[in-house]
């Protein structure tokens, strides 16, 4: 199994004149300790979930070009990106540029979109759900050449899509795992393709406390999630990641993990 650390909150102590100097340095921490993915969210304005909407944000596909740069292992992707942002075409173009500048580390990261307030705050028309499902499919069927991971859990569409177009799904790490893993497992075997192909993710916060005092428990919950079949978890960690909760992940964290699964079904 394999890790992913998301970074969502960028009102750091340092302020906004540091910022790219302490996300650069972040970066590379991240990247030395093994994480398999670092992965952004596609907003403009913070979400409630996280911060006040004031707080700092960063835009997506800018800062994935930022962090490929001071990067050279880690995967990089949104999770995930409202395929009603952008043109499709714009979309998959900023995919296929970040993976090919990347040495084929980036993913296209893609749902059908939610964030309504934001949309209606930015004057971006907010499409009906029809509408966005139809602007997702239409994103899919131009990804060739970049590995997709597919987000949400909707069980007569977005699954379906993972088993049509996906290298990857990301799902939610609650009571309902097992069985929009089984739900997906029936639209493969409708589309005719196997299953073991598409590498299941989950989100999961990954706070292990500020000094790891939660490590235990979080290596019991990926053994929980290994044996459902998942193959990598991504999260957040509080604020900016502290140099000590990373080296807890890479002297122990990210090692247990890799023992629970050895599958590395995107790289390249």
């Amino acid at each position: 199994m394999e890790i992913g650390l998301q970074l969502s909150d960028f009102t750091w102590p340092g302020g906004a004149g540091r910022l790219g100097a302490e996300l650069a340095e972040t970066a590379r921490a991240v990247d030395e300790a093994g994480f398999g993915y670092l992965a952004l969210m596609d907003h403009f304005f913070q979400i409630p979930s996280v911060g006040p909407v004031e707080h700092d944000m960063l835009e997506a596909y800018t800062t994935l070009g930022f962090l490929a740069a001071h990067t050279r292992r880690t995967r990089l992707l949104t999770v995930i990106a409202g395929a009603f942002y952008r043109r499709p075409e714009v979309l998959v173009g900023a995919a296929r540029t970040l993976h090919a500048l990347s040495g084929g580390r980036g993913l296209l990261g893609v749902g059908a979109g939610w964030a309504e307030a934001e949309s209606r705050a930015l004057g971006v028309p907010f499409p009906s759900l029809a509408r966005r499902f139809e602007l997702l499919e239409d994103v899919l069927r131009q990804t060739r050449g970049v590995p997709v991971m597919v987000g949400g859990g909707g069980e007569r569409k977005t699954l379906r899509f993972v088993a049509k177009y996906g290298d990857a799904c990301n799902l939610f790490s609650g009571p309902q795992l097992p069985h929009k893993l089984d739900v997906l497992r029936r639209h493969c075997e409708a589309e005719g393709r196997d299953y073991a192909e598409i590498t299941k993710v989950v989100d999961h916060s990954l706070d292990i406390g500020p000094r790891g005092e939660r490590t235990g428990e979080f290596l019991a919950e990926l053994s929980r999630l290994a044996a459902l079949g998942v193959d990598a978890v991504i999260g957040d960690l509080p604020g900016r990641p502290s140099p000590v909760v990373l080296t807890r992940f890479a002297d122990e964290i990210i090692p247990a993990a890799a023992a629970l699964s050895t599958v590395d079904r995107l790289a390249g």
